[in-house]
């Protein structure tokens, strides 16, 4: 599904020419650098301050997407005690539903794509507190028997939190929290052939099933809740998790973020097994590429 992305910084949106436009005037790699710094100039107008006092929140609308930021920072084979970059599922906030609706669910006739069939209030408490330093738990859901897990997970703080989700913009309360929004735009074909793959290899549902579902609920809710949202992101990603372009720019201002000024763990005064990144001296600052 096109889904909603954000984190760290907010993006100064004054005078930047539109991707498209820009990278077409590309030439060489001197101009390929300046194209890099004059993006990320506009990504990250530096502020440690800002960063020392809260972990920035990220949202990413596929998980693929999410997925890939997560490999390519090469946070994957960390600890998770000791991750500085987590993923939060929208899907893990699904509400407990009454047994009139789970058995509206187990004949695909609940919607789940509505914005009432999420828990925002339990989202926004968990969003909240993880930026605030506090360890958190995480529901699980089960897709097949459409009801929250006794188990829950536990993710500890981070310095970058990616929150990914079809709704992920639609509650103002919950988009208020994030420094950065990102809206991962994929086409209508994409997004029902992942939906048809994943629904039958992980939720154990049938075809008719899926596409019955997908008709009456998944493309009108796209249509009246989802892409109106659009016009809350930062920045737009077509193509989702092909987009490597896209991707990678996205890394390296998560990477600069890592990089620089104290992280939640140490102003909260302890370090979690996470070893303090050099400060960094004016005169840097002033010669690097932001």
């Amino acid at each position: 599904m096109r889904r909603a992305t954000r984190f760290s910084q907010r993006a100064a949106s004054a005078g930047a020419p539109p991707p498209s436009c820009f990278y077409a005037r590309a030439r060489g790699a001197e101009a390929a650098r300046t194209r890099r710094n004059f993006f990320m100039d506009q990504l990250n107008p530096r502020a440690p301050a800002a960063r020392a006092a809260s972990p920035p929140a990220c949202v990413c609308s596929l998980s693929s997407v999410c997925a890939k930021i997560v490999q390519l920072l090469g946070q994957n084979e960390v600890d998770y005690r000791q991750k500085q970059v987590v993923i939060l599922s929208q899907d893990s906030f699904y509400r407990v539903l009454t047994s009139e609706q789970k058995a509206k669910a187990l004949k695909g006739q609940f919607n789940f794509d509505h914005p009432d069939a999420f828990d925002n209030e339990l989202i926004f408490k968990t969003l909240k507190e993880i930026t605030e330093g506090k360890t958190v738990q995480i529901p699980v859901y089960d897709f097949v028997s459409h009801s929250r897990k006794e188990e829950t997970v536990t993710v500890y703080p981070a310095d970058v939190v990616l929150f990914e989700g079809i709704l992920a913009f639609y509650s103002q309360e919950v988009r208020d929290l994030f420094q950065m929004k990102l809206f991962v735009d994929t086409d209508a074909d994409t997004r029902l052939s992942r939906r048809v793959l994943r629904d039958i290899s992980e939720r154990g549902r049938d075809l008719e099933q899926i596409l019955s579902q997908y008709i009456t609920f998944v493309k009108p809710a796209f249509e009246e809740f989802c892409l109106p949202t659009k016009k809350y992101a930062d920045v737009i990603i077509p193509r989702g998790a092909d987009n490597l372009v896209a991707i990678n720019l996205i890394v390296q201002h998560i990477q600069d973020i890592l990089n620089g000024g104290l992280s939640k763990r140490q102003t909260n005064g302890y370090l979690n097994g996470y070893t303090p990144s050099r400060k960094r001296q004016a005169s840097e600052s002033s010669s690097r590429p932001h």
